[in-house]
């Protein structure tokens, strides 16, 4: 199957932005981005996967090139199950401090490329224990990375960056795991961790109530709960998501095929963390025109964008909102409030300060740009 280009391919090469104006690219690039959608083990930088497979014996012979084809997935895979097996590799690669935090840090430097101000990486501490790592150390090793990564933007940058760790449940793993899972990360308030996921294949684990002891311990110590949903199943299982009472859930794209449930979503204010690309490559849509995303907007929904995985997506945030303006038709002022409601909505509760400075310097930037706030460019 035909691969995205991989990661660096220049906006105005990228067919899915064709038509686009240099104008709308130009204002995208300059945009201060939130992004609430981003998972570290999708994201690694293929230079250092393979310095790292190799140290490990992970490389099986592999190039850089080889490395790049393993790390990003195809275009169209047959369905979530199959766009999962492009972690594979990552995952065994993941696997002691040193790979967690280097990779970590090498996220929040790549993001904040973008532009990105506000980010929220989210990994499965439970997938990363298989040699002899405890959940809380590879936690501390991805808040490690994460706090170095951030660092080293402020000093190389006039602009910082603010993260912020979510850790993954995985709907295969035991619940008894989970919950050890929800436990470590809520040991790990004071690093950064302030969210709490479930995610894995849905079509053969698609209940998650299986899991509702691990979201209470979430949420009863303050961590916000979000939940990947509709990356099989459609509507109904969006509708599912909804039994753990989350304050986001992560896709929920096929909701744009149920006007009910997008009237619900709407009325209970509740943000979908919608990443196009990446549902086109799980199937989900036949083209990524067809991807329900403006549909959504336009019916009240609250929604974010993201990309979900730099790597496996060959996709950077500044392309992703480049498509969702060329290819799906959203105006600029309709891009804009998605980014500035990631803001209004991320597990920022740890330091609401931090989310009012941050709101003030985005709302200061739409002010001194009239199409985001009156989509003059619509």
């Amino acid at each position: 199957m035909p691969r995205p280009a991989a990661l660096g391919r220049p906006v105005e090469d990228d067919p899915q932005a064709a038509g686009l104006s240099s104008e709308d690219l130009a204002l995208i690039r300059r945009m201060p981005k939130a992004e609430l959608h981003l998972h570290l083990d999708g994201s690694l930088r293929p230079a250092t996967a393979l310095q790292l497979a190799r140290a490990r014996g992970l490389d099986a012979g592999l190039d850089l090139e080889g490395m790049t084809e393993r790390l990003v997935a195809p275009e169209r895979c047959l369905d979530q199950a199959d766009l999962l097996r492009a972690f594979e590799l990552p995952i065994a690669i993941m696997q002691d401090a040193e790979a967690l935090e280097r990779i970590s840090h090498e996220l929040v430097e790549d993001v904040a490329i973008d532009g990105t101000r506000y980010v929220e990486i989210r990994w499965g501490p439970g997938l990363h224990t298989r040699g002899g790592l405890s959940l809380r150390d590879g936690i501390a090793a991805v808040a490690a990375g994460a706090r170095s990564g951030a660092a080293a933007v402020a000093a190389s940058r006039p602009q910082r960056i603010v993260v912020r760790l979510i850790a993954v449940a995985l709907r295969s793993h035991d619940p008894t795991l989970n919950e050890a899972v929800a436990r470590a990360a809520v040991d790990a308030r004071t690093d950064g961790v302030t969210g709490f996921d479930l995610a894995g294949p849905e079509a053969a684990f698609p209940d998650p109530l299986l899991h509702a002891r691990a979201f209470a311990m979430a949420r009863e110590a303050g961590l916000g709960i979000t939940v990947h949903a509709g990356e099989w199943g459609g509507a109904a299982q969006v509708r599912r998501a909804l039994l753990v009472k989350p304050w986001r859930i992560a896709h929920g794209a096929p909701a744009g095929d149920d006007p009910s449930l997008m009237t619900e979503l709407a009325a209970r204010g509740l943000t979908l963390d919608l990443c196009p690309t990446s549902n086109l490559q799980a199937d989900l849509c036949p083209t990524l025109a067809d991807h329900p995303l403006p549909r959504i907007v336009r019916a009240g929904v609250p929604t974010t964008l993201s990309t979900d995985d730099r790597t496996v997506s060959a996709l950077t945030l500044t392309q992703e909102y480049a498509r969702a303006r060329a290819t799906l038709g959203l105006t600029m002022a309709e891009l804009w409030r998605l980014d500035r409601h990631a803001l209004e909505v991320g597990f920022l509760h740890d330091d609401e300060p931090m989310r009012a400075r941050l709101l003030s310097e985005f709302d200061a930037f739409a002010g001194s740009e009239p199409a985001l706030v009156a989509g003059q460019r619509g």
